[in-house]
């Protein structure tokens, strides 16, 4: 049964009853007058007024700086049923009195967070709302020590604003977020301490490492590079040391007093090949010389020159092993000439760089493997090449003669092709289906020693010609037969402007076979009989274009 009771005052009298579904009167939740009203009529009016902060920005605010974030981006919500409940729970004979005398009753809203989204909100606009701590260090800016000053900084307990979010949304347009200060563990005094003392004795000078008769130099410029002052946990600054930029500094300058072992080769310029003894190297240490160089750092006067570690290298090509290929004789040899004095240039400059390679058997020799890049700064120059079928000029232009020298040597040799590639267009000097082109990088001559003793080559170039001999044991004898051009194609003609065209005069292109056949020098009998087959191009003639 439900209980009630006459409230008389001096304007009037009032009914309480403790079942009655309406709220108490004078009751306000977030900001909205739902007193004395049914549970359907104040969910109707809390939810038409509570829209606005349902969807309204929130405004969170630290010493730093503000955010301005939607509700649901921070994982706001009013729960209006629960509102309305606390609303009507709140019905008390005092609470009712009050409420018909004119007084309020403040109902908190009911309302929820999604920690997840609402954390992740947070952290994403750490930036604006906070700042990292910022601990005192010394470092180096060109070989000099510069101050990293601490500073406090500042960080939010989510916890505790998600509460303060909680207690005053919806209702509040500015919300204050609690945060907690992160202090530095090094002071300003021990930074400046460290800068005028350890931190300057450690560039004062360069340290020295001696390798034999020579000494490389750690410059100040290099320490900074790897060599800081940072915070030891007790509150003061301790040596740090970057290890791979260390390593990277010593590689570089310790490394250029190494000594490259050099291999055994062959003096061919009497009437028959003697060794010239090859000699070790010394090859850096850089683990332990690293380890020299950083504990020197630390260190004044004669103790900033330390012993540089070194092991010694074995040659490629040791003496034992070039006395015992079996280099006495020619087995190939060949010559072409035709050139003119720019393309000179270039195959002088590269037969000097391959003259005395020696290939091990079983080896393959790569040519632009061999010589590395080919441009201006290794000693090559402008000259012609072909250039999609047409006359051009680049820097190494005429190498592809050398190339062909080289092939027809190692043809007549009897050694295995491992790639090469003809030119697009015939070149009278060269045999037809018998020659080669190169070009830096890109397109290669290969050939394999496929016997059982060593290759030398030998490469000797004058104004006019260049020859290229193949030294080793003979074993083998070599044949070429070439077959009848066929398909002949004629060729047309282009025109180009611009200042680099070349004109020329068209010529036939036409398809052209060579077969290779290869018989054991003792013996006589057959090893291998090889044919290989190109088509070249119509070389078209070329009008350049006023």
């Amino acid at each position: 049964m439900a209980t009630v009771a006459v409230l008389v005052g001096a304007g009037g009298a009032a009914v309480w009853t403790s079942g009655n579904d309406r709220t108490v009167p004078g009751a306000v939740a977030a900001g909205v007058d739902i007193g004395g009203m049914t549970r359907a009529a104040a969910e109707r009016r809390l939810a038409d007024r509570t829209m606005f902060a349902q969807h309204g920005p929130v405004t969170l605010r630290t010493p730093d700086g503000t955010v301005e974030l939607p509700p649901a981006e921070l994982g706001l919500t009013v729960d209006v049923p629960a509102t309305v409940d606390r609303a009507i729970a709140a019905r008390t004979p005092w609470r009712s009195l009050l409420g018909v005398l004119g007084g309020t009753t403040t109902v908190p809203a009911s309302g929820s967070i999604d920690r997840t989204v609402f954390d992740g909100a947070v952290q994403r606009s750490a930036a604006t709302l906070t700042h990292a701590m910022v601990d005192g260090a010394v470092v180096f800016q060109a070989g000099r020590p510069v101050a990293v000053e601490p500073e406090t900084g500042i960080g939010i307990d989510l916890g505790a604003a998600a509460a303060a979010v909680a207690a005053r949304w919806p209702g509040a347009g500015t919300i204050d977020v609690p945060v907690r200060q992160a202090q530095p563990t090094v002071t300003a005094a021990t930074v400046a301490a460290t800068l005028r003392g350890p931190a300057a004795a450690a560039v004062a000078s360069d340290v020295s490492v001696t390798g034999g008769r020579t000494t490389a130099h750690i410059t100040p410029a290099d320490i900074g590079t790897f060599l800081s002052y940072r915070p030891d946990g007790h509150g003061g600054l301790a040596p740090q040391v970057d290890r791979p930029a260390l390593l990277t500094v010593v590689h570089k300058e310790v490394g250029a007093v190494a000594i490259k072992a050099k291999d055994a080769g062959f003096d061919l310029a009497g009437a028959a090949p003697t060794v010239v003894p090859g000699t070790p190297g010394r090859a850096l240490d850089v683990e332990p010389t690293a380890d020299a160089v950083a504990a020197a750092v630390g260190a004044t006067g004669a103790h900033r020159t330390v012993a540089g570690v070194f092991g010694a290298t074995r040659p490629r090509v040791t003496t034992a092993l070039a006395e015992s290929l079996g280099i006495k004789e020619v087995v190939g040899e060949f010559t072409t000439g035709g050139f003119a004095g720019d393309s000179g240039v270039n195959i002088r400059r590269i037969a000097r760089q391959v003259n005395g390679a020696v290939v091990l058997p079983g080896e393959t020799f790569s040519l632009n493997g061999y010589t590395g890049t080919r441009g201006a700064a290794q000693g090559y120059v402008e000259a012609g090449i072909i250039n999609h079928g047409r006359p051009d000029r680049a820097v190494g232009g005429g190498i592809s003669q050398f190339a062909t020298t080289l092939y027809n040597a190692a043809y007549f040799a009897g050694l295995a092709d491992a790639g090469h590639t003809e030119h697009s267009y015939y070149i009278s000097r060269y045999p037809p289906a018998r020659e080669a082109t190169v070009y830096d990088g890109t397109i290669d001559l290969r050939f394999r020693n496929d016997t059982p003793y060593g290759v030398v080559i030998q490469a000797v170039a004058d104004s006019s010609t260049v020859t290229v001999r193949i030294w080793s044991t003979k074993t083998r004898d070599v044949r070429s037969i070439t077959g009848p051009r066929s398909a002949v194609t004629q060729p047309g003609t282009v025109r180009v402007s611009g200042a680099h065209c070349i004109p020329a005069t068209g010529r036939p292109g036409f398809t052209v076979s060579d077969t290779r056949v290869i018989t054991d020098a003792k013996t006589g009998g057959q090893i291998s009989r090889e044919t290989h087959t190109v088509t070249y191009d119509p070389e078209p003639t070329v009008v350049c274009a006023k």
